[in-house]
């Protein structure tokens, strides 16, 4: 189960969002004021109510979707793959010829899909165990098959009207939050009126069950070192504009300090550091890199370093080649001991929580939420986590800085994890 990009060196693959908003962001009629999404509005109709589909108390769901960013499961899909995640951005063939070279390497396949089918089957066993064996699973891609559309149709198909949807992040942005909400929307718009009206879960950052789970995992790589090691959390990180405009870098913080706090780590050896970095070198970017990070310690005499890669919901390819190989190269070159602590993953509490945030939108248990913020909001504001803005064109159809348009030579920007540089500057 993954999904929610930006380290200096080229990764293995595009398996997660962030940082990688569409070229031209789908903006409806009325804005984005509410998680009950639904396409095809009258004209001048807000989308703070939906328009379609039986008048359904927001609570009597009768599906849950589960939403991720997918990933190619053969050979043969990886180039459609591609050009689904890039599609509208002016990315050079050469490169994406690059990148599917990447996956060739791990015989063209993504665990991304294989880890949703697993965490699914897991949830599934638990709302069966808690009384919740009515509500039937979906799962749709933003990138891959099973894509949204097809999804949504089957839903349709089967006469769902009411589902909840399961994104997979934690944290808000535009990339890890909006974006996925605006795919169902557009996905609502291509099955047209059948289409089942879809309601958000929350962003859960500051649940207990999920800083418990990461928690744990932490703890356990912890007892492999030294009991002064370091703690270096690592996200997905995100334009800076974008991240201004939203509460990501807080709700990060927040996780990391409730996950230190309960494995006994003080403020002074722990960071948040970021992964995955793309766009151009001269555009600002959340830093540090956790590479920079991993030197900057072995030159203060840090012998031990746990990276525990919170901003990830599951050990998908981005997390294994950035941490795994580049993050791990980068602690043996500083002579630290690094051990990488697994993502929340399939960790019980994790899979329970999935069930909790169903039942909490079902008014079935308490809403629940540790440390310094209340639980996030249901219903998204109107100017959350705003979509990154284009920069304005040249009178010739080009970008400033990116070359004449079809010449090849266009700035590669908002670009996944592996539309970037093969090489750290």
């Amino acid at each position: 189960m993954p999904d929610t990009s930006n380290s200096s060196t080229a990764s293995a693959a595009i398996d997660t969002p962030a940082g990688s908003g569409p070229a031209a962001p789908f903006v409806p009629r009325a804005g984005l004021g509410d998680d009950s999404l639904h396409a095809s509005l009258p004209p001048n109709r807000d989308l703070t109510e939906p328009t379609q589909g039986p008048k359904m108390p927001s609570r009597d769901y009768d599906a849950v979707l589960f939403v991720s960013f997918g990933g190619p499961e053969g050979p043969d899909d990886v180039l459609p793959f591609l050009e689904n995640v890039l599609r509208g951005k002016p990315v050079p063939r050469e490169r994406m010829l690059e990148v599917a070279e990447h996956y060739q390497h791990f015989g063209g396949v993504s665990p991304i899909n294989e880890q949703t089918r697993e965490f699914m089957a897991a949830v599934r066993d638990d709302f069966d165990a808690h009384g919740l064996a009515d509500l039937p699973f979906y799962w749709g891609n933003r990138n891959w098959h099973p894509m949204l559309p097809e999804t949504l149709r089957k839903m349709a198909d089967d006469g769902v009207t009411n589902a909840i949807a399961f994104v997979v992040s934690a944290y808000s942005s535009y990339s890890g939050c909006r974006q996925y909400r605006e795919d169902i929307q557009r996905a609502q718009a291509e099955v047209g009126p059948r289409a089942p009206r879809v309601d958000k879960i929350r962003t859960f950052y500051n649940h207990p069950d999920f800083v418990a789970a990461n928690a744990e995992h932490v703890a356990a790589s912890l007892a492999k070192l030294s009991d002064d090691a370091h703690i270096a959390f690592t996200a997905h990180s995100i334009p800076q504009p974008m991240a201004d405009k939203c509460a990501y870098r807080k709700q990060l913080h927040e996780t990391c300090r409730l996950v230190a706090e309960a494995v006994g780590v003080p403020e002074e050896r722990w960071e948040l550091v970021y992964q995955s970095r793309s766009g151009r070198p001269q555009d600002p970017w959340l830093d540090p890199d956790i590479c920079d990070h991993i030197e900057a310690l072995g030159k203060q005499g840090v012998t031990d370093l746990v990276v525990a890669p919170v901003g990830f919901l599951s050990d998908h390819m981005e997390v294994m080649f950035d941490l795994d190989h580049e993050a791990a190269d980068a602690a043996k070159e500083a002579g630290i001991r690094m051990e990488r602590a697994l993502t929340a993953g399939l960790h019980p509490k994790m899979v329970g929580l999935v069930r909790k945030l169903v039942q909490e939108r079902r008014g079935q248990c308490e809403v629940e939420a540790i440390g310094r913020y209340g639980a996030n909001h249901d219903m998204c504001p109107l100017n959350c986590c705003p979509p990154p803005a284009a920069r304005p064109m040249r009178p010739d159809g080009g970008r400033p800085g990116g070359g004449r348009p079809g010449s090849g030579r266009q700035e590669v920007t908002g670009r996944p994890a592996d539309m970037r540089p093969s090489a750290r500057p």
